[in-house]
Formats: structure tokens, C-alpha cells, sequence
């Protein structure tokens, strides 16, 4: 592909390099950019040549920021396909991503959201490097982690997961090291030699990433477990906040303030979908987020958030209902329906084990 193309794809010694190409957009990610991923990773699949994928971002300021949520909110209003498709295709390759047969490396620097997590997060090593900064911040939209982030965020260390789901909490490098996210620390000058061997090197996948591998330093967040877990365990997001409330330092009182602008229909839809993905195995829970993507699109708050956030940009967005009393269970639960048969998920064959 030519490099004016939003994803390069080639082959580089015993690599295949893919680049997401939108530095412009910080590479959120388009459904022809997934379709072109997971034809490469098909393609590599069964390629003696290809041994290990390596995934990076065009510039310097992004690995990618996520979705096109303009196109969401255009297809949503529109009412045609468009959205439907896109999240088919990137919930696709989110899980061939996450049973892949080959290494799958993802050079996570810069900004990660979104998107960009669900097609680096699910990968076998993750490489922060100097200017990670990932989040989850759908909540803020009237929407929810998606991408298979109700399936990974349970799994973080403690409730560290919930609490990113509900505030949209962005991790640093450090944090994201700490947490488990990024599987290694490599300086951002030192990433294209890194990227050189692993693409040429004479040894292994994982000794050429040790060998580059550096400490990243202490975790804010890690210092903060103890009140991620005292807060942030509660059973409901009523709760949440109320014990939030009654814990008057600096700390408590950001978080709260924090999750009173966020959709209250996304934060309890986050809150049921996080708890129901700790329970269930990942093709279940992606099956799971269509469902939940596509009725969002049925209701107001994602409409309304992205109003605020992209498309007017007042960041004053108006959601309705506007208070976590009035999201009854009745309500809630119209998310989780499923979908026609024929609009339900389905998932590339695979070869890797479970």
C-alpha cells in the first residue's frame, strides 16, 4: 500500500508491520482500516515468513485515539449500516487479534483510547514507551468501553477497572506498566531500533523486547490501590459515589466530581457490563458489546455526548435521564437484548487454542 493509505502494510524480514495512518486524526481508527488489518493478519496467518506482527501509529503524538465516532454519530442519525458495520468488523478483528496464532506486538505510544486499546490490549506484548497515556473515557459520550474493554477492565489488578471505566482515568506509562496493560517500558527514541530488530534480529521475539525493556518508573496509580478498592467495589454506582462522598479527600472528592459529568445511563450500562464480563469468556462478552453498541444507538445519550464532545464542542452535554435514580433496571436491560439473528456476532475462524 502506498503511504497515502490510512494503514501501511508490509512485509519487513520476519515481520509484518502494519502503521495506522491518520496522524492527523491521532489514527482513530476507520472500518476500512480494520478490514485492512485483519486481511493482513489472515493473510500472515499461515505465511512461514511473517513470525511476529508488529503494530505502531504514524507520528508522534498517538499510537490511535480510538474510533471515528463522527461517522457513529452520522450513521446513528442517519439510521443506515454504516455504525452497525464498523463495530462488527472491529469487534472481529479485536478477537482474531486476541486469538492470534503468531506474536502480536503493539507499539503503544502516545495517546491509547478506545480503539486504539482494543487493537493493542488484546495482543500478546504491549510496548509503552515515554508518552502513553491510555484510557477508556466512553463513558463521556453516553456510550461504554467497548472494543473487549468489558472483558479486560475486570481483570486489572483489584477494581482498578471499574474505576477506568466509570471516570475515564487516563494511565501513564508507569501505570500502564503497573497495571499490567503494557507488558514492557521502551524509551520513545529507542522504538525504532527496537522495532528494526525485532523486524531483522537474530534472536527471539521475547529477548529482543527484554533486551530493549527499561524500568518505567513508580505508579500514581499503584499508590492509589487501597482507595480504588475500598470505593470502587461497591455494588452499585450509587454507591459508588456515596462512598466517595464520605471520604473528603482530594482524591475522593475529584472521582465523584469526575463521574457527576458522565452519562448516568453509561455509568450504570459500565458498571452491569463490566461486572457481567468478569463472569463470562471473551467471545461471549464481545458478542455482548454489539449488542449493547447497537442499542445505543437507539437512545439519547450518545447522540448528546457527542454533540458536546466532537461536534459542538461546548462540553456542556445534557443527558437524559440526568440523575443515576431515574436509569431504572427496566431500561437498562433493553441494552443487553439481543440482536436479530443475522446481526448478531460472528467471529473469523481461528486456529489458536483458547
Amino acid at each position: 500500500m502506498s503511504e497515502e493509505s490510512e494503514t501501511i502494510i508490509e512485509k519487513k524480514g520476519r515481520a509484518g508491520r502494519i502503521t495506522l495512518n491518520r496522524p492527523k486524526a491521532l489514527n482513530a481508527l476507520t472500518r476500512q482500516m480494520c478490514l485492512d488489518m485483519t486481511e493482513a493478519l489472515l493473510e500472515w496467518r499461515d505465511d512461514p515468513d511473517v513470525k511476529v506482527v508488529v503494530v505502531d501509529g504514524a507520528g508522534d503524538r498517538g499510537f490511535c485515539a480510538g474510533g471515528d465516532i463522527r461517522l457513529l454519530y452520522e450513521s446513528g442519525k442517519a439510521g443506515d449500516e454504516r455504525a452497525y458495520e464498523f463495530w462488527r468488523d472491529e469487534y472481529r478483528l479485536n478477537q482474531l487479534i486476541k486469538r492470534y496464532s503468531k506474536p502480536y506486538v503493539a507499539m503503544i505510544d502516545g495517546i491509547v483510547m478506545g480503539g486504539g486499546v482494543g487493537v493493542s490490549v488484546h495482543g500478546d506484548y504491549r510496548v509503552a514507551g515515554d508518552s502513553t497515556m491510555l484510557a477508556m473515557p466512553e463513558t463521556g459520550i453516553g456510550f461504554y468501553p467497548d472494543v473487549g474493554g468489558t472483558y479486560f477492565l475486570p481483570r486489572l489488578p483489584g477494581k482498578t477497572g471499574m474505576w477506568m471505566g466509570l471516570t475515564g482515568a487516563r494511565l501513564k506509562t508507569a501505570d500502564a506498566m503497573a497495571m499490567g496493560i503494557a507488558t514492557s517500558y521502551t524509551p520513545s527514541d529507542k522504538r525504532p531500533a527496537l522495532i528494526e530488530a525485532l523486524e531483522n534480529g537474530p534472536v527471539g521475539i521475547e529477548d529482543t523486547l527484554a533486551a530493549f525493556s527499561e524500568e518505567a518508573g513508580e505508579s500514581e496509580v499503584k499508590k492509589r490501590q487501597e482507595d480504588i478498592e475500598t470505593h470502587f467495589a461497591a455494588p452499585m454506582v450509587e454507591a459508588i459515589l456515596a462512598s466517595l462522598d464520605n471520604d473528603r479527600s482530594d482524591w475522593a472528592i475529584e472521582q465523584a466530581k469526575t463521574m457527576r459529568t458522565k452519562s448516568p445511563t453509561s455509568l450504570k450500562l459500565t458498571h452491569r457490563a463490566i461486572q457481567m464480563g468478569a463472569q463470562t469468556e471473551f467471545e461471549d462478552t464481545m458478542r455482548r458489546e454489539l449488542r449493547l453498541s447497537a442499542h445505543c444507538l437507539k437512545g439519547h445519550d450518545f447522540f448528546e455526548g457527542v454533540r458536546a464532545q466532537i461536534i459542538d464542542k461546548d462540553r456542556d452535554p445534557k443527558w437524559d435521564p440526568s440523575d443515576l435514580e431515574r436509569v431504572g433496571d427496566a431500561e437498562l436491560e433493553q441494552y443487553f437484548a439481543p440482536l436479530d439473528d443475522d446481526r448478531e456476532l460472528t467471529f473469523i475462524d481461528d486456529t489458536k487454542d483458547n
